[in-house]
C-alpha cells in the first residue's frame, strides 16, 4: 500500500512484549511498570493482524520487544507469521542472551534473519551498559546463529565516554564472520535524550583512515535504511543507520505495532491507532481500515533534530523501536 507521500509500505515491526531481561541504560535502566498480560496481544491476535496487514501489502515482518525471546512460545509465533499468505519474510531483533537456547527452534519455524544488539565486547563495559553479566551468552548466541546459517546482523550504538573507542573491535566481528555490523546513531527518544550521539560519519572516516576509501556495498542486506560498505579482507559488511545525520525518511517503508496493539507510523511522534479492540471483536474489516488509516497518515518525516517537535514520550522498549 502507498502512504500519503507515495511511499510503498511493505514492512511491519511487531513488538510482542515490553519486558526485557537486560537493563540497558539508554533504554530501561531501572525497569518500567510492565503492561498487564491481558492488555498484550495474544499470538492468535498477532497472526490475525498480520493477515489483514498482508492484504494491504505488508510482505516483511520483524518480531521485536522489549526482548521477544523472554515471551514463552516466541519461535512458534515466527512459524505462525510465516504461514500467513503474502508474508515473504519474518525476522527477529534480540539482545542475544537467549538466542543460543532458541536458535534451532527458530530455524525450524522458518526464521529468515536475526538482528542482535551488542554495544561492547568488553565484559566490564557490557555490565555497565546492560546491568547484567551476560556477554558470553550473547557471543555464544551469535556463533549459534551462524552455525545454523541464519542471516545475522549485529546492531551497535556507540556512547560518548563508554564504548566509543570500541568501534574497531566491534566492526571486526565482520572480518572473519559472514555477518553485518551496523552502527546506529543514538535517537533522542526516552532515555536516549540524555546522551550525546556519535555521528556515523566519524566512524566511516576512521575506517577509511585504516583501510582507505571504502566501496559501497550495493547488495540488498535487509528491509531497513542502512547504508553498507565493503571493507577489504572482511567476510561481512559494515552498515550505518544515520537517523540524525543521514535522514532517510523519503525511503521509509514501515509501520510499527506495540505489544498492546497500537500502530505507530513514526517513532518521533506520539500518534497511534489502536487495533486491539477490533481484533478482540473479530472485526477484520475495522482492523484493516485502521491499518490503512495509519499507513495513509504516515508523516512525511521525523523531526528528531528539533527537540521541541518530538512528541513521543514513551521509552523505546514500550513502542517496539
Amino acid at each position: 500500500m502507498l502512504d500519503g507521500q507515495g511511499r510503498t509500505i511493505d514492512y511491519m515491526r511487531i513488538s510482542i512484549t515490553d519486558r526485557c531481561n537486560l537493563r540497558c541504560r539508554y533504554c530501561m535502566p531501572n525497569g518500567i511498570s510492565w503492561v498487564p498480560m491481558e492488555q498484550i496481544l495474544t499470538y492468535e491476535e498477532i497472526k490475525a493482524l498480520a493477515i489483514e496487514a498482508a492484504e494491504l501489502g505488508i510482505r516483511k515482518i520483524k518480531v521485536t520487544g522489549g526482548e521477544p525471546l523472554v515471551r514463552k512460545g516466541c519461535p512458534s509465533l515466527v512459524g505462525m507469521l510465516k504461514s500467513v499468505p503474502g508474508v515473504e519474510q519474518v525476522t527477529l531483533t534480540t539482545n542475544g542472551v537467549y538466542l543460543e537456547e532458541y536458535v534451532e527452534e527458530l530455524k525450524d519455524h522458518g526464521l529468515d534473519g536475526v538482528n542482535v544488539s551488542l554495544d561492547t565486547l568488553n565484559p566490564r563495559h557490557f555490565y555497565d551498559i546492560t546491568g547484567r553479566d551476560d556477554l558470553k551468552k550473547v557471543l555464544n548466541g551469535i556463533e549459534a546463529a551462524l552455525r545454523e546459517q541464519i542471516p545475522l546482523k549485529v546492531n551497535v550504538v556507540l556512547q560518548k565516554g563508554q564504548n566509543e573507542d570500541e568501534w574497531m573491535n566491534l566492526a571486526s566481528l565482520a572480518k572473519e564472520r559472514k555477518l553485518d555490523v551496523r552502527f546506529i546513531e543514538m535517537m533522542p527518544i526516552g532515555y536516549g535524550r540524555n546522551y550525546e550521539l556519535i555521528p556515523n560519519e566519524e566512524i566511516l572516516r576512521k575506517l577509511e583512515v585504516c583501510y582507505g576509501p571504502l566501496k559501497k556495498d550495493m547488495q540488498v542486506h535487509g528491509n531497513g535504511p542502512a547504508v553498507y560498505y565493503q571493507v577489504p579482507g572482511y567476510e561481512g559488511s559494515i552498515g550505518f543507520i544515520s537517523a540524525m545525520h543521514g535522514k532517510f525518511c523519503q525511503y521509509c517503508n514501515r509501520i510499527r505495532v506495540t505489544s498492546t496493539g497500537e500502530i505507530k507510523s513514526c517513532l518521533c511522534y506520539e500518534d497511534r491507532i489502536s487495533v486491539r479492540d477490533a481484533l478482540r471483536a473479530n472485526d477484520t474489516e475495522e482492523v484493516r481500515r485502521r491499518l490503512a488509516l495509519a499507513i495513509q497518515n504516515k508523516p512525511a518525516a521525523h523531526k528528531f533534530e528539533i527537540q521541541e517537535l518530538i512528541t513521543e514520550q514513551k521509552e523505546m522498549s514500550s513502542i517496539g523501536g
